[in-house]
């Protein structure tokens, strides 16, 4: 596998280092978030407030009870 060297600001470097999970690189842990982590995971990944987090999730889980409705174009 081939590899490049990135240049980040100490800003980045600490957000991305927040974001770090036990084992796993920096590599891992940006292809993580730019697959499509959720907002939720990232709230809760971060400094946020637990509160804040129950109530993302919240949403989440009302939003899967509102069904979409067909528009005739």
């Amino acid at each position: 596998m081939a590899h490049k060297t990135l240049t980040i600001s100490e800003e980045a470097y600490n957000a991305l280092k927040r974001l770090k999970r036990e084992g796993e690189s920096f590599s891992d842990v940006i292809l993580r978030i730019t697959r499509g982590a959720s907002l939720l995971e990232y709230i809760e990944s971060t400094e946020f407030s637990q509160e804040l987090a129950d109530r993302i999730e919240e949403v989440y889980k009302a939003r899967e009870l509102v069904k979409g409705r067909a528009v005739e174009l």
